[in-house]
This record gives structure tokens, sequence and C-alpha cells, in this order.
């Protein structure tokens, strides 16, 4: 299948593309929330930046929408209508906000695109209306066992903590920092040392890292710490299980489902949080145990073949799909379609 959605959750993404279909990305030359296209990633040739005005409506089998604003946006461009004449999904990444559990979802009162929640925390709080939800839980490539420990250091990975604040659990930190130093990765991390108050010796601020840097660093923490309150369920969660780190993580959200206590420990209480951080970075072997609990766990429930498989079974039960299985390659015409030229997408 010819697959449309926009670059809006690089790590979602980054697994979504491992698939076996061609996905369409838009690409602007000044990127942008519209138009990040591949921004640069090391992908697979399936997936492909285009210019949505340009792109042949035909080509397109599918579209996997992500915001709102998507709906109208793909009618404009294509001149298909997603859910009547285009088949479509609308993938959902967060927790609702405002009126909790109350909100309503903005596809909610429609039967014709299917709404896919990120976790089953999420289809439970959204009011979805009469939209058929679906739950296809995350699944990401496996960085391999990585974990050495060998710093008494605790990692954390949140994108913008000061903005966020209580959101991420910002204000948790200067806990956790009672048990030892504190390594904190992610975008938007400038000025967390005067928001918290600590000291470059408790708190380093490493920024964002390129995935694989990143996966080396937090592995050589003694342990993963997960203080956020409200989110979907952070993938640096499952990343840091899949690498062998054990995990300490408030009991909020899909955290509360996807950490079993033999990984390390889940809790909403930060002061057992802590004394469990504690004992983690006294006993490096204790550690490196509940580290391998935690990666076999998410082996088994968080891997990509079972993420790619369940995505495959969904697209493939939208109607009037044209799958293009059968089809030539090199027999495929690409009347209409632009590929942005190189020289564009790398000033982006």
């Amino acid at each position: 299948m010819r697959i449309l959605l926009w670059h809006v959750h690089g790590s979602w993404t980054d697994s979504f593309i491992r698939g076996s279909h061609e996905y369409l990305l838009p690409a602007l030359a000044e990127g942008g929330a519209w138009g990040l296209g591949r921004a640069g990633r090391d992908w697979p040739a399936s997936v492909q930046d285009i210019a949505l005005n340009a792109l042949d409506a035909d080509s397109v089998d599918a579209v996997v929408l992500q915001r709102p604003e998507e709906l109208a946006e793909v009618a404009r461009a294509l001149g298909r209508r997603p859910g009547v004449d285009l088949p479509a999904v609308y993938l959902e990444h967060n927790t609702p906000k405002g009126s909790i559990p109350n909100t309503v979802h903005p596809l909610a009162g429609q039967e014709a695109i299917p709404l896919v929640h990120v976790t089953h925390f999420n289809d439970l709080f959204w009011d979805s209306g009469s939209a058929r939800t679906v739950v296809i839980e995350h699944g990401i490539p496996d960085p391999g066992y990585l974990y050495t420990g060998e710093l008494p250091e605790q990692a954390v990975v949140v994108n913008e903590p000061v903005r966020r604040g209580r959101v991420t659990g910002t204000d948790l930190l200067s806990r956790f920092a009672a048990a030892a130093p504190l390594q904190v990765f992610g975008m938007g991390g400038e000025g967390l040392p005067e928001a918290t108050g600590l000291p470059s010796s408790t708190l380093k601020v490493r920024g964002d890292l390129p995935s694989a840097e990143l996966h080396r660093d937090m592995a050589r923490c003694r342990l993963y710490v997960h203080p956020l309150r409200w989110t979907s369920l952070g993938l640096a969660l499952l990343e840091a299980m899949h690498l062998g780190m054990p995990v300490v993580a408030l009991a909020s959200t899909e955290a509360a489902r996807a950490v079993p206590p033999e990984a390390g420990a889940i809790s909403t209480s930060v002061d057992e949080l802590v004394r469990c951080a504690e004992l983690l970075i006294k006993d490096p072997e204790e550690a490196r145990r509940r580290g391998q609990v935690a990666r076999q766990v998410a082996l088994e429930r968080y891997g990509l073949g079972a993420f790619l498989k369940a995505w495959d079974t969904l697209l493939n039960e939208l109607p009037a799909v044209r799958s293009r299985a059968g089809q030539s390659r090199a027999g495929r015409t690409r009347t209409g379609q632009v590929l942005i030229p190189a020289r564009e997408r790398n000033s982006q």
C-alpha cells in the first residue's frame, strides 16, 4: 500500500515506517509542522518526501491522520475526502486534556474513520462517542541489550521539562536527586537547573541527542527514572526497558500497565520510588537483575513485529483499499507525483 502521513511524532513514525508499505511524507523546503518530511533521518527508501499539492491523488491507498486539521487539508490537496472516498484511520497519540474523563475526542460521533489509540489508558479516558476504537500498542525497534549501569546516576528523558512543569514531573526531580545525580536528556532542557534549583554536580542537562548516542549514554546510568504525571506512554521508557535498564516510574496513565514491579519499581508514592532508586544505586547486581526483567517484558509486549502486524491487519480491513501489491514497481506510473529534490531536503 501507499500510505500518506505527516511526520508528527518522530519516535512513533520511526516504528511505523519499518513495515512493508510505501510511506508518503509531506515535505516543505522550510520544514515545520506541515512539512517535516524525513527530516534527515536514516529511514528506508520506502519512505518518500513528497510535495502534497502535486501528489497524484489516485496514487494514495490510505491516509493515517494524526491531527483534526488534516481532514480538511487532505480533502483540499487531493480532492478525496478521508473516510468517504479515501480510506483513512485517525491515530491519537495523546492523553485527553481538559475535563477528564469527560473530554470528547474530535472524531467522536463519526463511524467512517477508525480511531486508533496507542494505549488502553487513552481508549479508556477519551470519550470517543460512536467512533470505532482500536488499541494498537507501541512497538519499537530493539536497540539491543546495551546496559552497563557503570555510572551511579539516574537517566531521565523528557522534552520541554521547564515549559511543561508538573505534567512531566519536573518538580519531582529534586526529590529523586536525593538518591543520586540525574542526567536529563531531551529537547528544551535549557533553564532546568534554575527551575529545579539543582547544582551542576547533581543535574546534568544533556540535550537532544541522536538515538544511538542517547541509548549508549542512557545505558551507562544505573537506572531510568520516569517522573511524568500525565502522558500517553513515553517511548523513552520503553526504550530504557529494551536497553536492559531497571526503571523507576510513577504509576500513572499507561505506565501502571507497562511496568511490572519486578522491572524496578512503580508507585504513586514518590518516597517509595526514591527508596528503590537508592537501593539500585547501592546494589549494581540487583539493578542488573531488574533491568533484565524489564528487557524481557519490553521484547514480549512492545516489540516491533507485533506492532507492524496489528497495523497491517487494520489497514487491510479498511473499505475500498486498493492494494498495489500485485503491481510491478517498474511499470507503475508516477505521473503527478513530485519528490522533493535532494538539495531542498538537505537544506531543511
